[in-house]
């Protein structure tokens, strides 16, 4: 299946179908390249809030489990290569980033400067924000893979992501880099 190219700002991920989500209803993503080559980012999960934990604000978890818990994930891979960039976003405000050198192959983990998150929480709607800076991403055109995790209250988990591939849950296959992002324009 082809790449989606970015005509809008906006995207909605989709429950992967293995289990429906009886708490949250959409996930929206904005996504927009800063003219500095960072990215805006903002995940708004909408529904009914109470059916899930959510890390609070300043929660201490551990950084290298945050996709255990409800968490907004980025993946970027450069064109041309198998490498690629995980991200997980936390609500609590923790953030970690990994490197992969091929498909589920960790490589060292990146020293990389901090985003800025932040989080809104309405009564039916949770709003993550990232400010991503350049630094964090290749220097040319690549893919993309908006994703997020839902813990639900009992503590099992809901996959959301804009494009599944075939059978169980996978973030990291190659098929769910649905977006092409071009490098930032001088």
């Amino acid at each position: 299946m082809p790449p989606t190219p970015l005509p809008s700002p906006s995207f909605l991920l989709q429950c992967h179908p293995d289990g429906a989500d009886p708490c949250v209803a959409a996930i929206c993503v904005s996504l927009d390249r800063r003219p500095d080559g960072g990215l805006a980012l903002a995940w708004r999960l909408e529904g009914s809030m109470d059916g899930l934990r959510v890390p609070e604000p300043g929660s201490a978890l551990p950084r290298e489990r945050l996709w255990a818990h409800t968490c907004c994930e980025l993946f970027v891979a450069p064109e041309g290569g198998e490498a690629y960039r995980e991200f997980n976003f936390s609500p609590g405000g923790q953030w970690m980033a990994f490197d992969f050198s091929a498909y589920r192959q960790r490589a060292a983990d990146p020293q990389l400067p901090a985003p800025r998150l932040s989080l809104g929480r309405e009564k039916a709607a949770l709003t993550l924000t990232v400010a991503l800076p350049a630094a964090c991403l290749p220097a040319g055109e690549c893919r993309l893979a908006l994703s997020a995790v839902v813990e639900l209250a009992d503590g099992s988990h809901r996959y959301w992501a804009l494009r599944h591939p075939p059978g169980r849950p996978d973030f990291h296959h190659r098929d769910g880099f649905a977006l092409v992002l071009k490098g930032p324009t001088p």
